[in-house]
């Protein structure tokens, strides 16, 4: 085989290879074997474990735990242009928070909530008992946008716990910021524990979502760390271990979050942290143990707090980011300056891909009022930018089949002598003017393009809901009918649904496959290339519609493209002089 027909294989390869990737990683999976959860008599069963890190306990610190408290929590409501945020005094913390301009269900106006079901309150301490989400905090003042609780423990450490509302040209109206100040009250210095601060409860977004996407994660000023929901659950296809209760990550935290698909929670320190907690919890009761979408993540970052002299007071303070997941408005660094924007995970080696799609989609939304008609803008933008390398990719495929039945005369005639062979073509190439490896750039220019949209896809919320034409949510499948429910999980499928833009996306790519030139005499070759468009089609058969719609889109300009190109006068290549042959094939010794 030719070096035109290995880096053929190779880039088709690599574009299946990536595709298997995306698709085993994103696509929904079975249900687990069941598992028996602990503490079934909860709502949110918490799972049994020991207490966080090689900290200092309560106990150490000389301080009197009181028993849970039994007096019902009471409850109090702040809000500005992007949140309401409800309080609780049970732990002085965050109950649940809604973004006013998102919607939990396309067509119903209840709003998107963080935290509700929840494993604690937001913010809320753990492991500290008297001050915990079991302890009942009174509340010291309330305003527009602030509200301050207090707490006592063993009339020995005072707690005061502020929390205000961002926005209005002081930070970003999804953030809150929150100060928890400790007071010793003794004459004595008084060490205190490390402190573990909840970040809220993620839960699947709806009944159709298996939680895929939900995960936690930190950044350490270095690099972003992030562990899935699922990866606690235990199983797996060639394992059959338990659910683990939890997983600790220690590291130094500039951020942690937890998130799913569309929606995060970020909380950014002004000191680092010493480690972080992660947790599968139960978040629906009413559903079996061994259905995924039973199930949410919770998390808790870790701090250690100095030890308090004699009538000293210390404040630990920190943002709370509660709202989508936008990379236009995470990577603004007046109000996230520590790289929170990396909560989006577009990737290490075609992020910059992701970022690119994403900020000029942006762009082209500012002019246009429909999301669909920006992606295809975007995707035309793309082609258009791409088109000098695509049109001379097509020229060297037209070349390359010109000179194919030189090619095959070579390897007939050197059948016996590869060296002599491979020298043989190399000289018809380069008499020709013919680059082997220049029909491949087509694969190599599109497929980061093509990863970069599906990986910014699963991350950004700017496409969820958005409707085009039939599509009634561009971030999920176009389902026109559902016939009801399978179990193909390495085919993304858990329904089986009627979806139209893949099959116009598989439809454009048999056509364009048709009409492009194809100068590689290898049958397996060839078979491979009949088959990359059915596969891609089912692998994106149950994804977002707005890849289908950029693929489909892409598909159609490129057919325009290759039509025109095929109309071009035939290339007239010194290949095709008489007697040029015995240029590159010297006569047989007699």
């Amino acid at each position: 085989m030719d070096k035109k027909n290995t880096a053929i294989g190779i880039a088709l390869l690599i574009a299946a290879g990536a595709m298997f990737i995306l698709s085993a990683r994103y696509a929904p999976q079975p249900p687990k074997p069941a598992v028996t959860a602990t503490n079934t008599g909860s709502p949110l069963p918490k799972n049994e474990a020991p207490a966080a890190g090689p900290a200092r306990m309560v106990a150490d610190t000389a301080l009197s735990a009181p028993a849970k408290s039994t007096l019902p929590a009471e409850y109090a409501t702040l809000s500005n242009e992007s949140l309401e945020v409800k309080f609780t005094t049970a732990g002085g913390a965050i109950d649940s928070i809604a973004l006013k301009q998102h919607f939990a269900v396309l067509g119903h106006p209840e709003l998107y909530t963080f935290n509700s079901p929840q494993a604690a309150p937001a913010l809320s301490l753990l492991d500290f008992p008297g001050l915990d989400k079991d302890a009942r905090y009174t509340v010291v003042s309330q305003t527009a946008g602030e509200i301050v609780f207090r707490a006592v423990l063993d009339n020995r450490l005072e707690v005061t716990r502020r929390y205000t509302l961002l926005g209005g040209g002081k930070g970003d109206p999804y953030q809150i910021r929150h100060e928890t100040t400790f007071h010793n009250l003794t004459d004595q210095l008084l060490p205190l524990p490390r402190a573990a601060f909840n970040l809220g409860t993620v839960s699947p977004l709806n009944e159709n979502d298996s939680g895929i996407y939900l995960n936690a994660g930190y950044y350490d000023g270095d690099k972003a760390d992030f562990t899935r929901r699922d990866s606690l659950a235990g199983g797996g296809f060639f394992t059959s271990s338990a659910p683990l209760p939890f997983v600790e990550k220690t590291a130094a935290l500039q951020w942690a979050t937890v998130k799913n698909q569309f929606f995060t929670m970020i909380l950014t320190p002004d000191q680092p942290g010493v480690g972080l907690r992660i947790e599968r919890v139960k978040v629906n009761p009413l559903l079996d143990d061994a259905n995924r979408s039973a199930y949410g993540l919770t998390g808790s970052a870790q701090f250690d707090l100095k030890p308090l002299p004699a009538g000293a007071s210390a404040t630990w303070g920190a943002t709370f980011y509660a709202g989508p997941k936008e990379y236009r408005r995470l990577s603004k660094t007046d109000n996230f300056a520590h790289n929170e924007d990396l909560v989006m995970e577009f990737g290490k080696y075609f992020g910059f891909f992701s970022k690119l799609l994403l900020t000029i989609m942006n762009w082209v939304h500012t002019w246009l009022p429909s999301w669909g008609w920006a992606v295809v803008v975007t995707t035309l933008l793309l082609k258009i930018a791409t088109l000098p390398f695509t049109l001379a990719a097509s020229r060297s495929s037209k070349h390359m089949q010109k000179i194919m039945p030189l090619v095959k005369e070579v390897r007939e005639k050197y059948k016996d002598n590869p060296a002599k062979q491979q020298e043989a073509m190399m000289k018809v190439y380069k008499e020709n003017k013919v680059n082997p490896l220049g029909g491949c750039i087509p694969v190599l220019i599109t497929l980061p393009f093509f990863i970069g949209f599906f990986t910014m896809l699963q991350n950004a919320s700017d496409l969820r809901f958005a409707s085009f034409l039939w599509v009634k949510d561009l971030a999920a499948p176009d389902t026109v009918i559902s016939f009801g429910t399978v179990t193909l999980p390495l085919l993304g499928l858990t329904h089986l649904n009627l979806n139209i833009l893949p099959l116009l996306m598989g439809a454009t790519m048999i056509y364009q496959m048709r009409i492009t030139p194809t100068p590689s005499t290898d049958p397996a070759q060839a078979a491979m290339m009949k088959f990359m468009p059915l596969m891609y089609m089912v692998f994106c058969y149950n994804f977002a519609a707005a890849l289908a719609l950029y693929s489909t889109v892409n598909g159609i300009f490129t057919i325009v493209q290759q039509k025109i190109v095929n109309r071009l006068p035939e290339p007239k290549l010194p290949g095709e002089l008489p007697g040029a042959i015995k240029n590159v094939t010297p006569k047989k010794k007699k």
